[in-house]
């Protein structure tokens, strides 16, 4: 209106606060809709089976074994053997990356045995590992660290060949030694590629430590659940599935926030995709 007069919308309040609205996203409603078909499809005989519970009696069963500690004593077993991998391979990966981007040799004596190595399927490495460092923790450790190698090796790799070289030569005009300029120079510059290959490896790292639990292990989630699929307990069996699903999700989550506050800067350029 004239005179600079404007009119508030209906129900607005003056100075109060937004009410805040549950917007679910499909996502979400489509997660719940499964659940609801599993519940249902249980309940009314669609899947005929003993080894199909409901989700209701598996929820339950959940409950009880949450309460009764002994479904998170194995989740923090199986979380401690997988990011002591995580870091392992994490370091490893990092270190022969700047190997490869500051050696031509190395990556000429280096580069065919990774690329002859990386295709195999972790899976696959676990018997050998098996016979080499028997079903102690150090087997699983080991399955963990080989999954998060060669993602972050090949991720601070491609980081170092996208350093514009304009930052490195202005740090050497500038009379910086080799040491400072890789600590306040490259790593800055390559660390959104780090996270992004860590992020991958986060998943994988999870996902092979269960494996291995499950292949040749007395420990962890991954034990439980084939124990319990042994003993035909699928209430137990599903519980430790749906653990799996939701710590997957949580760890993912937890990661992208811990990305945003770390590199903060580089999603401000807008160059997240």
């Amino acid at each position: 209106m004239a005179g600079g007069t404007s009119i508030a919308a209906p129900g607005a309040v003056m100075g109060a606060a937004p009410a805040f609205r549950f917007r679910p996203s499909s996502g979400a409603l489509l997660v719940l809709g499964l659940f609801l078909l599993w519940e249902i499809s249980a309940r009314t005989g669609m899947v005929d089976s003993p080894n199909w519970p409901p989700l209701t009696r598996v929820l339950a069963v959940l409950a009880r074994d949450i309460a009764s500690g002994e479904l998170p004593a194995l989740v923090g077993s199986t979380l401690a053997r997988m990011f002591t991998g995580l870091a392992a391979g994490t370091v490893a990966g990092v270190a022969l990356g700047l190997l490869f981007g500051a050696s031509r040799i190395a990556r000429l004596v280096l580069g065919p045995t990774v690329e002859l190595l990386r295709p195999i399927p972790i899976p696959a490495i676990i018997p050998p590992l098996v016979l080499f460092l028997g079903l102690d923790n150090g087997m699983k450790i080991a399955v963990g660290a080989i999954t998060a190698f060669f993602p972050v090796l090949t991720n601070t790799a491609q980081g170092l060949r996208a350093v514009e070289a304009d930052q490195i030569a202005m740090a050497r005009t500038f009379g910086v030694p080799a040491w400072r300029r890789l600590f306040r120079v490259t790593l800055p510059a390559i660390l959104p590629y780090v996270l992004a290959g860590l992020r991958v490896a986060l998943a994988l790292t999870l996902v092979t430590t269960v494996v291995a639990e499950m292949i040749a292990g007395e420990q962890g989630i991954g034990h439980y659940l084939v124990l319990m699929q042994f003993a035909g307990r699928a209430e137990e069996m599903y519980a430790a599935v749906l653990v799996l699903a939701f710590l997957g999700y949580a760890l993912n989550r937890g990661f992208l926030a811990l990305e945003r506050r770390l590199i903060g800067w580089f999603f401000a350029t807008g160059r997240e995709g």
